[in-house]
């Protein structure tokens, strides 16, 4: 008998400590909605000619890769960019996302999307542009990580060795 219920409370002890895992909620419907609703007020901005609305979304150490331009790095100089970008006469944009992916762990999300875009010419012909980009996004605290985790470094105390003794030989 002693044996049976000493089973029966390994096996209930189990079962309770495997459904006590603290698993976050999976948001990835409402992070897709939030980028999607995001997304749509940037093109609508810059569809506006709005460089503030086009670039409200971007962290101030962000990085954009304009459309035949070289690399741009921070936010102040993206804004720069749109406002070259979109002060063209005839400036017309869209684009589409054809891929989000947001990560079950809510750190990271990234949008695989074409454009279409179009601008006077310094003839006054239209030029149009067609291509493809990727956004990536992730999210972290500013907040110092708790962690018991003792890292390679942490785990072994610095000692100092002593020289060792050398003995003289004759």
């Amino acid at each position: 008998m002693f044996r049976y219920r000493t089973v029966l409370m390994l096996t209930l002890a189990s079962f309770f400590c495997a459904s006590c895992k603290n698993e976050p909620p999976d948001t990835r419907a409402q992070d897709e909605r939030a980028i999607r609703d995001a997304d749509a007020a940037t093109l609508k901005a810059a569809q506006a000619n709005d460089v503030d609305g086009a670039v409200a979304n971007y962290a101030d150490d962000a990085s954009w890769l304009p459309p035949n331009s070289p690399l741009v790095h921070s936010k102040t100089a993206i804004r720069a960019g749109w406002a070259k970008l979109t002060g063209n006469p005839g400036f017309t944009i869209d684009w589409q996302i054809n891929k989000l992916e947001v990560a079950r762990s809510g750190d990271l999300a990234y949008t695989i999307y074409t454009y279409q875009m179009a601008l006077d010419g310094a003839n006054g012909k239209p030029i149009t542009d067609q291509g493809k980009d990727m956004a990536a996004d992730t999210f972290n605290s500013d907040l110092a990580v708790k962690s018991r985790v003792k890292t390679p470094e942490s785990k072994h105390k610095t000692t100092k060795h002593r020289p060792r003794k050398r003995h003289k030989t004759s």
